[in-house]
């Protein structure tokens, strides 16, 4: 099945939202500069709503604190405040990062550009972790050119960037990605999760596979 997360969220309603429509995973922004930012106090408190609403559905959901660019001890610090099972590096982390995220019991997915994707794998990178690709400009809205991937990662991908509950079954059907991960395409204005759009967007993905 499509592995779906809703991110960018910041209130419970949103996030119970998420859960009661079949989110696999919700994730909360730890990192400046978003309008969807949330402090690991807040992230708490969504991180346990989340549970509980999966724990009234009788399955489990995947929380995700999203970071960029942020050292090291400030990502372990909030995804052990927000109390996370994972953390989503943004940003230019090296994989010393990764590696100790990951020894300090976190799983972690890495996202990147598309155009980002294919220059590392050109030069032979790959990575343990998930791949998330994405946008140049993350939470913009914007899709990159399907031209832009080349072949698809071998392992777990999931796609990013622009996806709404109109074209989402279509993006799915071209690339054929494990998930999908949306965050501005489902907001009624820049940060603002709309209900409705979030569970208009979880059941597309759920036809496109």
């Amino acid at each position: 099945m499509l592995w779906v997360k809703i991110c960018g969220l910041s209130t419970p309603e949103a996030v119970e939202a998420a859960v009661e429509a079949g989110a696999d995973a919700v994730g909360f922004v730890l990192s400046e500069g978003s309008p969807r930012t949330v402090d690991a106090a807040l992230a708490a408190s969504l991180v346990r709503a989340a549970r509980e609403a999966a724990h009234r559905a009788g399955r489990s959901v995947e929380t995700v604190a999203v970071v960029r660019n942020q050292t090291l001890d400030d990502v372990a610090r909030l995804a052990r405040a927000a109390d996370v099972d994972a953390v989503q590096l943004h940003g230019d982390e090296p994989e010393a990062v990764a590696a100790a995220l990951r020894a300090a019991g976190f799983r972690v997915i890495r996202a990147l550009a598309a155009g980002e994707y294919t220059r590392r794998t050109a030069e032979g990178w790959s990575s343990p972790d998930r791949l998330l690709l994405d946008a140049a400009v993350p939470g913009s809205g914007a899709r990159f050119s399907d031209d832009e991937l080349g072949s698809a990662p071998a392992g777990f991908w999931a796609l990013a960037g622009g996806l709404s509950p109109e074209n989402v079954a279509e993006a799915v059907a071209a690339l054929r990605p494990g998930g999908v991960d949306v965050s501005s395409g489902v907001e009624s204005s820049r940060g603002i999760k709309d209900l409705g759009l979030i569970r208009a967007f979880i059941a597309a993905a759920r036809t496109a596979l």
